[in-house]
């Protein structure tokens, strides 16, 4: 089997990859490939598959373990994106805790508040970028606030995080991650200082297990760095990129204006048909594996592609169609497994309250026709366009 470069099919691969995914998927459900900045990887285009390989714990999250560890660990510290049983296991007993139904439901009122204030800045306008108006400053306020980091702040948190997932060749990824990594730590000790607060990370700073255990600064300054950028990021395409594919299939738009009772159906399609994630962060094999029918050799990095298992027909009947009434159920776009993503109930609540609310207040909502081409998010991790031109 020969390596394919996914950089030789250019922009087009980015701005639709659906396709590509599609061509590799008919000859096989892992190939072994070059990403487009030169990582070579295997990846994986089956749905089943990318759903065995996400519970696969063959596979290794924790590159640090055999002597390769990516920056932010170095910097930061061990996240539970990057760590395997039993640190993980650990670290999420320790912070599911704070996760609940019920906090995730008590921001409700707040999430409603804020996109009213939102919607109500934009209106005089009739035009608007929808992610730097509205997708954007939604989420990150949300978890700014739930995790108790100062508004004041927010802007160096944009800037930083859109070096790390979606880069823009401002700074480094490793002056990121120190910018990041510094300022998180003058915010916990000014928290330890300050004492109990009703905030996400006061409760981790004093959150202690039966045993007795607790977070350590590292572990607490790598699980506020995970949140602020998985807690808004993915948000940002899940809202911006379904209400494109809403604006772009007017038909589906217009079931939904007379049925607000399928609200619930466009949010999942939008999360299957076109998700804020494309590919699952890496993962390493230790020692080799088969995946999929394909020998895996030890020492390789893994791509699992959520988005290609999203549009494989095997799972999903018309894969390519946008259908607010299908049964999206089984989509991976949170993931599968013990990686299964802690936030989804807010990122679902957040997304279902900000597009409700954006198509019952603007009734004439369109794309702007004379808005320049979309530019797409570099990269294979997060799938999304850096702006969204609308008028109403």
């Amino acid at each position: 089997m020969s390596v394919i470069d996914l950089g030789e099919y250019g922009a087009d691969f980015t701005a639709n990859p659906y396709p590509y995914y599609a061509k590799l998927r008919a000859q096989g459900p892992v190939h072994e490939v070059l990403t487009p900045d030169g990582m070579p990887a295997w990846l994986v285009v089956g749905y089943e598959e990318a759903r065995a390989a996400l519970a696969d714990q063959r596979l290794s999250k924790s590159f640090s373990a055999f002597g390769m560890p990516l920056p932010e660990e170095e910097i930061v510290g061990p996240n539970l994106l990057i760590v395997d049983p039993p640190d993980h296991t650990r670290l999420r007993k320790l912070v599911a805790g704070e996760f609940t139904g019920r906090r995730v439901e008590a921001l409700r009122p707040r999430v409603q508040q804020l996109t009213d204030e939102l919607l109500d800045a934009m209106e005089p306008d009739g035009r608007a970028d929808l992610v730097d108006s509205f997708a954007f400053p939604l989420p990150i306020t949300v978890i700014c606030e739930l995790l108790g980091v100062p508004a004041a702040d927010r802007d160096s948190f944009r800037a930083w995080s859109n070096e790390l997932v979606t880069p823009t060749g401002a700074m480094t990824d490793r002056e990121a991650v120190e910018g990041f990594g510094g300022y998180l730590d003058a915010l916990i000790e000014d928290k330890r200082a300050a004492g109990p607060a009703d905030d996400l990370l006061s409760a981790l700073i004093a959150t202690r297990a039966e045993d007795g255990d607790r977070l350590s600064l590292p572990e607490l300054r790598a699980l506020a760095y995970l949140l602020l950028i998985a807690g808004h990021e993915t948000t940002v395409n899940l809202i911006s990129n379904t209400v494109r594919a809403l604006l772009t299939h007017p038909e589906q738009l217009a079931a939904l204006r007379a049925d607000p009772g399928l609200l619930d159906g466009a949010i999942e399609e939008g999360l299957r048909y076109d998700g804020p994630v494309e590919n699952a962060t890496l993962r390493f094999a230790p020692e080799a594996l088969t995946l999929g029918g394909t020998e895996i050799p030890a020492g390789a990095i893994v791509l699992i592609g959520l988005a290609a298992g999203a549009h494989d027909p095997g799972r999903f009947p018309e894969p390519d169609r946008f259908d607010i009434r299908r049964d999206p159920r089984g989509h991976l776009a949170f993931g599968h497994g013990i990686h299964f993503c802690l936030g989804a109930p807010l990122a679902r609540l957040e997304g279902k309250t900000a597009i409700r609310t954006l198509l019952e207040r603007f009734p004439r909502l369109e794309l702007d026709p004379e808005a320049d081409p979309l530019e797409w998010l570099p990269g294979m991790l997060i799938r999304g366009t850096r702006r969204l031109p609308v008028v109403w």
